[in-house]
């Protein structure tokens, strides 16, 4: 019998997880995989022996919500375009209702659309083991400004 052969995609797809973290697997050794070519393949049997020994892959308590917003306006001539800033920001957040506060602001400033964001992406994490919401920023740095001047003021009142 001829065994199915599976991409990284495929299997990161199925298991509701990123590639990266299937290539870490199979990197680590947990997730059999043959290399053809350049790109890793996930046989169907080695897939089930890992999804058996995988029955708590994420644990009950763990709980995270991503939300991906992205403001583009090809149009910009703006000239700090040539200039793009990526920064990561991690936050304790108290409760829920902090947590709700912060990440509804900044998705309102990101719709907002002010035109000097020029391409720039907000994506906003809550790590609930931890306590934290992650904001990844990219883009301008009139809009990393903004963005992390506005964050200072959601939580200057928090100490």
């Amino acid at each position: 019998m001829e065994d199915k052969f599976y991409t990284v995609d495929q299997v990161a797809e199925m298991l509701k997880i990123h590639p990266k973290t299937v290539r870490k697997y199979v990197r680590e050794g947990k997730l059999r995989g043959t290399k053809v070519g350049k790109q890793w393949r996930v046989t169907g049997h080695d897939l089930s022996l890992f999804m058996e020994g995988q029955e708590n892959l994420v644990p009950e308590n763990f709980h995270e919500v991503t939300h991906d917003y992205s403001v583009s306006d090809n149009k910009s001539n703006n000239t700090n375009e040539k200039i793009s800033v990526s920064t990561v920001i991690d936050i304790v957040v108290k409760n829920r209702d902090e947590l709700d506060r912060i990440s509804n602001t900044l998705v309102a400033v990101m719709n907002s659309k002010d035109p000097e964001y020029g391409n720039s992406t907000i994506n906003i994490q809550y790590i609930e083991k931890t306590h934290k919401l992650r904001v990844m920023l990219w883009g301008t740095i009139y809009f990393t400004e903004t963005l992390l001047n506005c964050i200072s003021v959601l939580t200057d009142n928090n100490d």
